[in-house]
């Protein structure tokens, strides 16, 4: 794994000083998803994980899996509720987890929690239509974390 890590950084090092822009290599949707980034949609998000994780690696294989953000704020993406899917057997794992699920997640409506034999823990972002538009997995997130994701993210008065 060191070996691939240290070519992984020397390929991001030689494109970025190979081209200066500020343009980075995207990755296929399977290779964001094998990363475990199956739905960090805006390039902002990547920059709030670097505030909190200080893994430079993961936060540039964030940005490699993401989309610029519009600098129109009117089209930030939002959405009109979420799932917060966990393995039951697993939430022992997940301290920070099951307290947001204990005792915040009433303060969102349009959150609705399932429980799935095996699934790691993710948000799955729906839009009016309940139809599921991002999944982000949530493993490693404290519970202000999670809250001022859903917070910026998930519509305050609408339900699934």
């Amino acid at each position: 794994m060191g070996g691939a890590w240290i070519a992984t950084a020397l390929v991001v090092v030689v494109y970025w000083v190979g081209f200066s822009s500020a343009s980075v290599e995207q990755l296929s949707t399977r290779e964001c998803e094998n990363l475990g980034f199956t739905g960090l949609a805006l390039c902002s998000d990547c920059n709030s994980l670097s505030d909190y994780v200080k893994d430079q690696e993961l936060v540039s294989d964030c940005k490699k899996c993401c989309t610029e953000d519009s600098n129109d704020s009117m089209t930030k993406i939002t959405y009109s509720g979420a799932i917060l899917e966990v393995c039951m057997r697993k939430l022992v794992f997940y301290p920070e987890i099951v307290a947001f699920i204990e005792e915040e997640k009433d303060r969102f409506p349009s959150v609705k929690v399932q429980y799935s034999f095996n699934s790691p823990p993710k948000l799955i972002m729906a839009d009016d239509a309940g139809e599921h538009k991002e999944t982000i997995r949530i493993d490693n997130w404290k519970r202000e974390h999670i809250l001022q994701f859903l917070q910026g993210k998930v519509k305050p008065t609408s339900a699934i």
